[in-house]
């Protein structure tokens, strides 16, 4: 990794990555790297690791928080695209830290927003720079409503339970973008994730896929929430980080908010099962009451699962990968890494 801007060919498009040393940060990076852009990575390395970006001679990494270092970008600076990963993680963070979680989701955005919107690449033939912004299916809250659209009403829980916070404060992150896109001309999309899962993405804050993975392999219980009847969906990261680049490119999907993930559901037990059966691994399946999980107040959704008829329509979205190949890939991610010695982040 070079700390230094890099000098490949003037033509190469720039990208800046917020949280690019992050688990979906981190493949998207080498996304854009192998199509030949020139890529920025901004990184306080709170949840990110540096031994996820590979060593490119067209990569800058940035260890700073996010606001700072755009602060520090001189005047001349500008990219041709920014995407916006950087965030507070997984549910288990945000309940720990619920003040962080609200004032890194929302300061940040802020931040780069301001920067987006106030520079503009000399040769682009609109204001400011095109930006993702990196939304969550939490933003759906409680609803019962199941698959959830882009248009549907969202509940939310009372602000006295911290479970909601995250979902308010990325709501608040679609306000802002859509607010900059209607009254100062940026061009934005906004994707809201759905399970994003794969190699590199550590169970450390609530992750149930790594968890599962990293018990089995472990032979130590897979602890299920519940009685494990909630229902989720699973998008592998390599279906994820090559869509991203099309909703960014397509004018059309400027202004919008499109739900990208995998509509296929399987419950958490189902899930628990199959990894089990996957990994050969003789480890048994742990009930876990949520009172013992979780603090006070939490809840679950009984069937979290998107509407993909909108970011079909507009770009072809279709994942690709199934979930049994990404299971295997984690495994042997987590192998590896294990065998290497690396295994900071990697305990279930």
């Amino acid at each position: 990794m070079s700390s230094e801007p890099s000098q490949p060919d003037s033509r190469a498009r720039r990208s800046l990555i917020t949280g690019g040393a992050g688990f979906i940060g981190s493949h998207l990076t080498e996304h854009l790297l192998a199509r030949g852009d020139r890529v920025t990575v901004i990184d306080n390395l709170s949840t990110g690791r540096t031994i996820n970006l590979p060593a490119h001679p067209h990569l800058r990494f940035i260890e700073a928080d996010l606001g700072d270092a755009l602060s520090a970008l001189g005047p001349g600076e500008v990219f041709d695209e920014i995407y916006h990963l950087a965030a507070a993680v997984g549910v288990g963070l945000v309940m720990k830290d619920p003040i962080s979680a609200v004032r890194t989701n929302i300061e940040q955005t802020v931040a780069l927003l301001d920067f987006a919107a106030e520079r503009t690449a000399p040769d682009a033939s609109e204001k400011g720079i095109p930006t993702l912004i990196a939304s969550s299916s939490e933003v759906y809250g409680k609803s019962a409503k199941s698959p959830y659209s882009e248009t549907d009403d969202v509940t939310y829980g009372p602000t006295s339970v911290s479970r909601w916070c995250y979902a308010y404060s990325k709501g608040i992150d679609e306000y802002l973008a859509l607010s900059y896109s209607r009254q100062r001309g940026l061009g934005v999309a906004i994707a809201r994730f759905f399970n994003t899962v794969g190699p590199r993405q550590v169970g450390d804050y609530g992750m149930v896929l790594p968890r599962f993975v990293g018990a089995a392999l472990a032979g130590k219980p897979l602890k299920v929430h519940g009685e494990g009847k909630q229902s989720r969906c699973f998008c592998d990261i390599s279906d994820v980080v090559t869509t991203l680049p099309k909703l960014l490119g397509a004018q059309a999907c400027r202004g919008e908010v499109f739900n990208i993930g995998s509509d296929r559901s399987i419950s958490i037990r189902e899930l628990a099962e199959l990894v089990i059966r996957l990994t050969g691994s003789r480890s048994g399946i742990e009930f876990v009451p949520y009172s013992e999980a979780y603090p006070p107040g939490f809840e679950d959704l009984a069937d979290r699962r998107p509407d993909l008829t909108k970011i079909r329509a507009a770009i072809g979205f279709m994942p690709r990968k199934s979930l049994e190949e990404t299971i295997r890939d984690v495994a042997g991610w987590l192998s590896g890494s294990a065998a290497g010695g690396d295994r900071e982040g990697l305990h279930p």
